[in-house]
């Protein structure tokens, strides 16, 4: 498929126009809030959960009437680990299919101007080339442990295009690779690698303990970018692109987990050792994105994982002693 994002150019969004953030609380949605008030977006609507059950079809649409927002970032969704989306594969398919259906179509009824998707670059077949180009989508079998959150946000990806191809819409899809950064998920049973590995690290610090277990054989590769870098390039897509094409959006290098461990015990200060789990599984054996789409529409990566994450780990420390430092 011939890449035309960078032929498809669009106005900036007006920065008095009444934007909607779904998922406004966690990592990806507290983000975007951040980036949007730095942007002098002046008329920011959130709900929490408790307001706003975007799996319910009714609320939505009454929220759509009331507030007629002028544009959309749908942030929310059930997200977890490994652990998590092995063991609870229904909730992740359910949950996720109906805030994608129910925001998505409410917003086309309410004549949304623009609509951003947030999706996950686990959408690719496990074994797909490397790194993964966004035509590689539905090109081979998923990988088993997370295949129903990844059917999930296919769906909402594909949902978006459909509706700009059926009804005109301008709505853009991106597919970010692993992420981390202020508000993350610490909590322990239900976190992600990294975040989990912080805490841990932190903790076997305070503790004093000899070493730190981490799943796995260490070998899987990964690519993590911060979460205020993705912030940057949601907004720019919505300033800038106007087409039917979706976006990775990733840093464009990996780690192996063993270095990715080494890098977070360099920037906790732990001493002691780390030990692999081999009985324990690695998930998808690399994973890398190729960037070169949203590089072609003008946008670039710009926090490196060590910086990003020194700035993580003094957002966690400042709020480890009063235990607010999961996602809410």
């Amino acid at each position: 498929m011939k890449d035309t994002a960078q032929r498809n150019i669009t106005k900036p969004l007006d920065r008095n126009g009444k934007i909607y953030v779904a998922g406004h609380r966690g990592l990806v949605g507290s983000a975007l809030v951040r980036k949007l008030e730095e942007e002098g977006f002046t008329q920011l609507l959130t709900r929490t959960h408790e307001e706003l059950d975007l799996t319910r079809q009714a609320d939505v649409e009454e929220f759509f009437r009331q507030e007629r927002p002028d544009y959309v970032i749908l942030a929310a969704a059930k997200v977890g680990g490994i652990y998590a989306n092995d063991t609870y594969p229904a909730d992740f398919i359910m949950k996720n299919l109906q805030i994608e259906c129910n925001v998505i179509d409410a917003a086309y009824k309410n004549q949304v101007k623009k609509l951003l998707f947030l999706g996950s670059s686990c959408i690719y077949p496990r074994d797909c080339p490397q790194p993964i180009k966004e035509e590689y989508l539905l090109s081979g079998y998923l990988e088993k442990t997370n295949e129903a959150y990844a059917l999930a946000k296919i769906a909402g990806l594909k949902m978006c295009a459909y509706y700009n191809r059926q009804y005109g819409t301008h709505y853009i899809s991106v597919m970010p690779c692993n992420l981390y950064g202020i508000n993350d998920n610490f909590a322990l049973e239900n976190s992600h690698v990294l975040p989990a590995l912080m805490r841990r690290f932190h903790e076997a610090k305070l503790s004093e303990a000899p070493c730190v277990t981490v799943w796995g054989t260490g070998t899987p590769l990964r690519e993590f970018l911060n979460v205020d870098d993705l912030a940057d390039a949601c907004l720019y897509l919505l300033d800038h692109y106007d087409g039917n094409d979706f976006f990775n959006v990733g840093y464009g290098k990996e780690v192996t987990i063993l270095e990715l461990a080494e890098l977070i015990r360099k920037v906790t200060g732990y001493q002691g050792a780390i030990v692999l789990d081999p009985s324990k599984p690695d998930g998808t054996p690399r994973k890398l994105t190729d960037i070169s789409r949203i590089r072609a529409a003008g946008w670039e990566p710009k926090i490196d994982l060590e910086t990003g994450l020194k700035k993580t780990y003094e957002w966690f420390c400042k709020r480890y002693e009063t235990g607010d430092f999961a996602q809410r």
